[in-house]
């Protein structure tokens, strides 16, 4: 097919082809093509909606929609007007496999089965009877299960919710989700072995992969990479910047310290993140300079101009972004794969590693509207903890996560 051999040298062009785990692309391209796993409707967007496209009326234009860019997902499911499942752009599905350090005949755990072709592709590097994968909706389970047997690729596929896991599979080496997560569900921690590796989605803004320690009480690792994740289902996203309240509330004007047009640093933008998880930003540029447009999915909002900040709503969140700032700058402006995750049974959080080798808690600086998670636990540790180095040390950065553009992953 033109398409995917065009696909695969754009991935080339664009660098995301992992130089150390050369099977991803072997199997993402020979073994299970991507347009095996697609079904026969994808979904594009018109400008006012999402519009089905079949493959047997429109062929050619089913097939570009399935080998967009590196960058792009190919969404397969819409529900109430809204996707609820794709399949994962290019960049990112090689990103998270380098990432996962998959060995042959490691047993795995996928959670978010989708269409099956990450479970596939992890079936072809693994072997036939490694993987077992976890899908809520159970229309696109025997979907993806019909795939995946045509493939033999023998892989068990079940109807569940996949913060619960699989127990009966238990344990596993290798662990990833297709779908983000605030919290990493304890349970995937307790199916892994000891040494075993974790890589999920983290908030709405990356990926994190994770060591599980020698006496399995605790998961620790490095963030990987860039990308926005689709959530679980159930999670509510609450509400785009067009549909928050601007009336009614207090608006006030006042300056603002930084450069906008820096808002596009991916390093400060997954600084904040942690700070302010529920603070969404979006940066335009233009032959004026950039305009940063701020809201919590609830009712505050902000729109930051160099030196100028308006904002409205029950929060400051032009306020709460401009003391973020200053904490990274105060830290050393690290980098996003300077930060890292650990979870235990009674509490997960974010730590950063200075140059000196000790780590140092973040937690979020304001209260959230809304709690994401599905396993929600309470950290009990003050923002300003230092962590020294101890128990497994966590893997580091894969040789593909030096890719910074943000990209969705639906």
């Amino acid at each position: 097919m033109r398409e995917a051999r065009d696909w695969e040298e754009r991935m080339e062009a664009s660098g995301c082809w992992p130089e150390v785990s050369a099977w991803v692309r072997a199997v993402m391209v020979g073994q299970v093509p991507r347009h095996r796993f697609a079904p026969d409707v994808v979904w594009v967007w018109d400008g006012r909606a999402w519009v089905g496209v079949e493959r047997g009326a429109e062929p050619r234009r089913w097939a570009a929609a399935v080998y967009g860019g590196p960058y792009e997902s190919t969404v397969t499911q819409v529900l109430d007007g809204l996707p609820s499942s794709s399949l994962s752009c290019g960049s990112v599905v090689a990103d998270m496999l380098d990432s996962l350090t998959l060995r042959p005949g490691d047993r795995v755990l996928e959670l978010g089965t989708g269409s099956g072709w990450n479970a596939a592709l992890l079936a072809a590097r693994a072997g036939v009877g490694c993987v077992v994968s976890v899908e809520v909706d159970a229309g696109l389970a025997a979907d993806a299960r019909g795939r995946l047997d045509s493939a033999r690729l023998g892989v068990d596929v079940h109807t569940g919710d996949g913060a619960a896991g699989w127990a009966d599979g238990a344990p596993y080496d290798r662990v990833i989700a297709t779908y983000a997560v605030d919290v990493v569900p304890w349970a995937w921690v307790a199916q892994a072995r000891p040494g075993g590796r974790i890589v999920t989605p983290w908030g709405r803004l990356g990926h994190v992969a994770l060591t599980v320690a020698d006496d399995g009480q605790s998961a620790s690792g490095w963030v990987q990479g860039l990308a926005t994740f689709m959530p679980s289902r159930g999670v509510d996203q609450g509400v785009e910047w067009g549909q928050i309240p601007r009336d009614g509330g207090v608006e006030t004007e006042g300056s603002f310290p930084f450069p906008v047009g820096e808002l596009g640093d991916g390093n400060l933008l997954f600084a904040l993140r942690v700070l302010s998880p529920d603070v969404r930003i979006t940066v335009r540029r233009s032959g004026d300079g950039a305009t940063a447009q701020l809201h919590d999915g609830r009712a505050s909002w902000a729109v930051l101009t160099d030196g100028v900040a308006v904002q409205g709503g029950p929060r400051r969140l032009a306020d709460e972004v401009s003391e973020g700032w200053l904490r990274w700058g105060s830290a050393g402006r690290p980098s996003l794969y300077d930060f890292g995750i650990t979870r235990t049974p009674s509490e997960q959080y974010v730590w950063h590693e200075g140059a000196d080798g000790v780590r140092q808690r973040w937690e979020p600086t304001a209260p959230t509207n809304s709690v994401h998670a599905a396993d929600p636990i309470t950290s009990t540790g003050p923002a300003s903890t230092l962590l020294s180095r101890t128990g497994t040390t966590p893997g580091t950065p894969s040789a593909t996560s030096t890719q910074l553009p943000p990209s969705p992953l639906l």
